[in-house]
């Protein structure tokens, strides 16, 4: 593969999407993310395909791409004819398809009532809506665009021109500034200056050096990282071989989690792919370069998303964190110089090459440049993946971006950097993304997971939840992190059950403090914050659950009691049908009561009443 045969496959590539799209012909994709296919993908695209077959449609070609960010709106489909702007159906099923075969596909007329945004024709595209029109795609730019099993289809869209750029007319050290100059940070959560740490590794002396993509994506609600491998897996590849030209590695490993087999099968495709067009192997753009690159699976535990424990893990050790100095850009993986960076990270680089520091730059904030994907989760309308340039107000991300609250109940907190995070509340939704403002928050930006609350969700619960995941994925190591988080969750379980003292907040702030300050990795100095955030922002909410023996949001079994109003009681039975252990008792047509002692407190009769009888309390 030279850098002239790289064109013309560019070339012929996008001649080839042109031909699809000639006079006459129909382009309908299919999203086949891991979210469109456990939302019915496959059967609407077995549908779309018997229909055809069955109709003898000769000018449709289907097409599948991967994520497309509307995961609310799955399975998508998406319908194209040369000349015409391209149309959006979300919430596809096997009947829904066959509608629009009969009458979009053979009468001509889009189906305005499946259309994903509603019926104002004006919009028919989707691109204008807000989920898409306040977004800046650069690393989803393939992503629900092209197929993610094509390299044809990469390369038509400027894939691997970064790679041929670097090798034919860069040194090294030049890739290395250029990265710097752009201030790309790490997007794996701490922020870390990309180009300052491929240039320890580059400096560190060995001849034997690594290249790691960490893909271990654990953060609860986070799924950032699979999309991009599913989406667009050659971006991730093409990023890591200009990493290792920049430091002198000739092996790279992508470590991720075998709870995501299809980014593992995309990813296996891409590699075989790009071995057989000669960029990945020996000479690569007959450059004298070479490189290989080979995937290890992972376990699944949170803690290998630190840098030590995901060597230790590739090695074949358990998972656990190892005592810095020296860090992996000295001696790493079996010893040797490595460099470790995010699937996102890597797929930022290919840009910034092609384009220059400067134009990646424009984008984001002096400290944050760029944009950030993020995985928008919890109680918000347009759930998905999006990504935003650096420097967005909170606020536009969750209320013009991701559309607003999902109820009728007010935005409370955000939930940001997973576990090692924290919440941020109303008060504080001017807060700009990037690094420093959400640090400023006592947040983190993390790799990006945002789970978004409302006005029903106990924070302390949230505390707990989070504080028994990150518990339980304790590698053990560091006593603190492994018997201290355990003290904290025992305190948290007992504040929900009403059995908390006021003592308790100060023994948690104590705990919080140590933890953060005697663990060896990030798991246990951020176990933490969402403790520490929810006791900032959401004192009272503890406060009352101690001394009240209350919780607010109506959360905590134990503090919650279900009431029959005699008054609004018609002795429909409804409630006396639904309740599991058979707790209420009344007449037909006269008010029912509800055995306090034998309720579990479940809330089934409170969700079945249709008369607002039943008090939550």
């Amino acid at each position: 593969m030279n850098l002239e045969k790289l064109r013309e496959i560019r070339e012929v590539s996008l001649q080839d999407q042109q031909q699809v799209l000639s006079e006459g012909n129909i382009k309908i994709t299919i999203c086949m993310s891991t979210s469109g296919i456990a939302a019915g993908a496959r059967e609407v695209k077995k549908t779309l395909l018997r229909e055809i077959a069955e109709r003898d449609i000769k000018q449709v070609v289907v097409a599948q791409t991967g994520e497309k960010g509307l995961q609310t709106f799955e399975p998508v489909i998406i319908v194209e004819e040369k000349d015409k702007p391209r149309v959006m159906y979300g919430n596809v099923t096997p009947e829904i398809m066959t509608t629009i075969i009969v009458e979009h596909i053979l009468n001509g007329q889009p189906v305005k009532r499946f259309l994903w945004t509603g019926e104002d024709a004006d919009k028919i595209e989707g691109q204008e809506h807000p989920f898409f029109e306040k977004q800046v795609k650069l690393v989803l730019s393939n992503c629900g665009e092209i197929d993610p099993e094509s390299i044809d289809e990469y390369i038509g869209a400027g894939g691997y021109q970064a790679l041929g750029k670097a090798l034919s007319s860069m040194t090294p050290d030049e890739v290395i500034e250029e990265i710097t100059n752009a201030g790309l940070r790490g997007r794996g959560g701490a922020g870390f200056s990309t180009g300052l740490k491929w240039s320890f590794t580059r400096k560190a002396t060995g001849d034997t050096k690594y290249i790691i993509c960490n893909a271990d994506e654990g953060d609860p609600g986070a799924f950032m990282d699979r999309s991009v491998l599913e989406g667009d897996p050659h971006a991730v590849l093409e990023g890591m071989l200009i990493a290792g030209y920049a430091i002198g590695a000739r092996e790279g490993i992508v470590y991720t989690r075998a709870e995501y087999p299809l980014a593992i099968h995309r990813l296996e495709i891409a590699i075989k792919q790009a071995q057989k067009f000669g960029l990945l192997g020996e000479n690569i753009f007959e450059s004298g370069f070479s490189f290989t690159i080979e995937i290890r699976q992972g376990a699944g535990a949170f803690v290998c998303g630190e840098e030590t424990a995901l060597i230790a893990s590739i090695e074949g050790e358990r998972g656990m964190p190892r005592i810095r100095p020296p860090f992996p850009a000295q001696s790493g993986l079996w010893g040797k110089p490595t460099n470790i960076n995010n699937v996102e990270t890597f797929a930022n680089v290919r840009h910034i090459i092609i384009h220059g520091a400067e134009w990646y730059r424009n984008m984001g904030t002096p400290k944050s440049p760029g944009t950030k994907v993020f995985a928008l989760a919890g109680k918000i309308k347009n759930s998905g993946l999006i990504e935003v340039p650096m420097g967005m107000p909170l606020r536009d991300v969750i209320f013009t971006v991701g559309g607003g609250m999902k109820t009728d109940k007010p935005f409370k907190a955000v939930q940001m950097g997973g576990p090692s995070g924290g919440c941020i509340p109303a008060s504080l939704l001017d807060t700009i993304v990037d690094y420093d403002s959400i640090n400023q928050t006592g947040a983190i930006m993390g790799s990006g997971g945002m789970v978004v609350m409302d006005s029903s969700t106990c924070m302390v619960d949230v505390a707990k939840f989070f504080l028994n995941f990150t518990q339980n994925e304790s590698c053990g190591k560091c006593t603190f992190c492994r018997i201290g988080t355990n003290r904290m969750l025992e305190i948290l379980t007992r504040i929900t059950e009403g059995k908390g003292k006021m003592e308790d907040l100060d023994i948690l702030m104590e705990l919080s403090k140590k933890i953060k300050t005697t663990s060896l990795c990030g798991l246990g100095q951020t176990a933490p914050n969402p403790v520490l955030t929810t006791l900032k922002y959401f004192r009272e909410e503890y406060i009352a659950h101690i001394q009240d023996k209350r919780c607010p949001a109506g959360v905590c079994k134990a503090l919650i009691t279900f009431k029959i109003d005699a008054e609004k009681c018609v002795g429909c039975t409804a409630c006396a049908r639904k309740c599991p252990v058979n707790c209420i008792s009344g007449e037909v047509k006269k008010p029912h009561v509800i055995n306090q002692d034998a309720c579990i407190k479940c809330g089934s009769c409170y969700d079945t009443c249709k008369f607002n009888a039943i008090t939550k309390s």
